[in-house]
């Protein structure tokens, strides 16, 4: 029997569009699915499309499929605890910013920018039935050398992404996670400043 998973919709203090409601960041991977490339492609294609200071859109990806060396490798990166589940996932992508230009002029606006990004990317994926989690937990270094990027590009984040899976299948210290009630601090307690 599954353990059961809890309606993931946020209660929010105000109105937003469905999909942001909806959107949560789950552990549980479906081992077994591959990716929906169509989805996929649409989901980077959001992320391409995202604002950047000056157009200059200072983003890359390594998109790494399921049973590929690459995904090996991505896997490899990632601290135990996020091994232990994203694995699972049909496909890692990591974020990486371009921190400078080829001249070495720096891109002081490269994270929020990739932040954009990314979070296009895991709106539209959402939207299309996919599910995104994103992970701080992995070393950019290893990262860095498995693709053999220049310093002026900054690995940022691992994002896991892939259909639902069983949080059953998860160990059991992270199960509890997949369905909890989610919880955020108010927008009150957000806002340091309003007039």
């Amino acid at each position: 029997m599954s353990t059961p998973v809890l309606d993931r919709t946020a209660q929010t203090e105000h109105p937003v569009l469905d999909v942001l409601a909806d959107r949560w960041s789950p552990r549980a991977y479906d081992s077994e699915a591959t990716i929906d490339e169509a989805k996929l492609s649409s989901a980077l294609e959001a992320a391409r499309w995202s604002p950047s200071a000056y157009n200059s859109q200072p983003w890359r990806f390594i998109v790494a499929r399921r049973g590929t060396e690459l995904h090996r490798g991505v896997v490899s990166t990632l601290v135990e605890f996020n091994q232990a589940w994203a694995a699972h996932a049909a496909v890692l992508v990591v974020a990486i910013a371009e921190t400078a230009a080829e001249d070495g002029t720096p891109i002081t606006h490269a994270i929020y920018d990739l932040g954009q990004a990314v979070a296009h990317l895991s709106v539209q994926a959402h939207a299309d039935g996919l599910h995104v989690h994103q992970m701080s937990g992995f070393d950019p270094e290893k990262v860095r050398e498995l693709a053999g990027l220049d310093a002026r590009f900054a690995p940022t984040t691992v994002i896991a992404i892939g259909d639902l899976g069983s949080a059953d299948a998860l160990p059991e210290g992270i199960q509890k996670g997949e369905t909890a009630p989610r919880v955020r601090r108010p927008i009150d307690e957000t806002i340091i400043a309003s007039a």
